[in-house]
């Protein structure tokens, strides 16, 4: 008899897992799967301490699904990815596995990891396949008519949906019970040797089930009014489906194949494009992380940007951290992170938009914490998107293109709802002077236990500008 493995990692699902599927196609062959924690290379990625919790969870649930299906989930902890080719391969000769199969990761590190693993196995006759699984459209396959990556999002969008339209990713069925199924797991999962903080599992459910019931739900009654509410913070307007997509408790092909399912007309426009074309950008971030690899190592698209003036100041960027820097919306958007693990994608843009254009604070400080904070924390869509707010990566806001976070939050929390939320201490405020509440409290000769802003914005703008301008001139 032959032995199948398969090797998890940010794929954690039964279904639609092409990995998974393939290595079950022999009926006659023993499929036995393996996941290894690396809690040391977790440490120098910056995972959250929720996303592990999150991600713990998830594979204590699939080791269930797959022990209904006659398939052994084995489990070891190691520190860093060196240890756990090391670990493969004896693994691999102890169990004598004959092939190995593997959902592509695209960053650096974890394709360097797999090629050394792919060499070591291959010199012992094992054989290695590797799946394009976590995107839409495998990198590279979407290009210029010069056979060149895209640079700017639009364009790629473009070319992506005519792809779509020459024919769809297929989603794979769950693999049927193997010979033996069911078995009762003698080992469950045990606890990570690292930081696990407890998530709000209300609105993040653990689990396969709970992933497709919100994707079901979002689609047939959300996302048709996805374009009014999308950057309402307060409404539920969005999906929250990005921490399943992150570690892969859902595939983007369940999520279009859905879309589509209740929204036929999806991929010619509409509402539901609208959040397709969320999917797309995650597409387009991953496939530049391929394309550009430098990316992977922090470092900025735009090479003149190098030159900026960062500033160094611990107590502005504590005051950021915290959600105390006397900016209402910046600071509730603060709070709903490090209390949920989770942000609005518009509070997104504009928390990151603040510390880098008001308060001239390196983004790869911002980048960096946002990944020590987030349940769906993902290297490429949080590079993307802070190097787009800091005007620094592709197709990023002009750099002279500042959110104003006053007029933001006017804009999209006019009555203050999501504020009160999440800053209590401004409670009695009135509507109409929730986003300036110091303005109030002076002419009201009233005491705000909220501090004054850190900065004028205004002044912060000008000496933005300024700086970007001497960087550019100087590149």
């Amino acid at each position: 008899m032959t032995t199948h493995l398969v090797w998890l990692r940010n794929d954690l699902r039964i279904n639609d897992n092409s990995a998974l599927a393939a290595a079950c196609r022999d009926n006659n062959a023993e499929v036995l799967a393996l996941f290894i924690a690396t809690p040391g290379q977790w440490q120098q990625h910056d995972m959250a301490a929720k996303q592990a919790a999150f991600l713990h969870q998830n594979l204590c649930l699939l080791q269930a699904s797959l022990a209904d299906r006659g398939i052994k989930l084995h489990y070891h902890q190691c520190d860093d990815f060196a240890a756990s080719v090391d670990y493969l391969e004896t693994f691999c000769q102890q169990h004598n596995i004959d092939a190995l199969y593997y959902n592509y990761q695209y960053e650096i590190n974890e394709r360097e990891r797999d090629a050394a693993a792919e060499k070591r196995l291959d010199a012992r006759g094992v054989i290695c396949q590797g799946f394009d699984d976590s995107l839409l459209l495998p990198p590279g396959s979407v290009q210029t008519g010069s056979n060149s990556m895209f640079k700017v999002f639009t364009p790629f969008s473009k070319a992506f949906v005519r792809r779509l339209h020459q024919g769809l990713p297929e989603c794979h069925h769950a693999p049927k019970a193997r010979e033996g199924a069911p078995f009762s797991i003698r080992e469950k999962i045990p606890a990570f040797d690292y930081p696990l903080e407890e998530f709000d599992t209300s609105l993040f459910p653990p689990g396969e089930e709970a992933a497709l019931t919100q994707l079901r739900h979002f689609a047939r009654q959300h996302v048709a009014h996805y374009p009014e509410r999308r950057d309402m913070p307060a409404m539920d307007g969005t999906s929250r489906l990005s921490p399943y997509l992150a570690i892969g408790v859902l595939s983007p092909r369940q999520c279009l194949h859905r879309i589509l399912k209740e929204h036929p007309e999806a991929l010619n426009g509409g509402s539901a494009f609208q959040w397709l074309n969320e999917l797309i950008w995650r597409e387009f971030y991953r496939h530049l992380l391929v394309a550009f690899p430098a990316l992977c190592k922090h470092q900025p698209f735009i090479a003149w940007t190098h030159k900026v003036p960062w500033q160094k100041n611990e107590a502005h960027f504590k005051a950021w951290q915290q959600g105390q820097t006397g900016y209402p919306i910046v600071d509730a958007a603060m709070r709903q992170m490090n209390t949920l693990g989770w942000m609005h994608n518009r509070l997104r843009m504009i928390t990151a938009s603040f510390l880098v254009k008001d308060l001239l604070i390196d983004w790869h400080d911002g980048e960096r914490y946002f990944m020590q904070k987030l349940l769906d924390g993902d290297l490429a869509a949080n590079n993307g998107g802070w190097q787009w707010a800091a005007s620094t990566g592709t197709d990023a806001a002009p750099y002279f293109r500042i959110f104003n976070p006053t007029t933001q939050g006017e804009r999209f929390d006019k009555d203050g709802t999501f504020i009160r939320q999440w800053l209590p201490e401004l409670k009695e405020v009135p509507d109409s002077d929730i986003h300036q509440p110091h303005l109030w409290a002076q002419k009201n000769n009233r005491k705000l236990d909220y501090p004054a802003p850190i900065v004028e914005h205004k002044a912060a703008r000008k000496k933005t500008l300024e700086a970007f301008e001497r960087a550019r001139s100087a590149a």
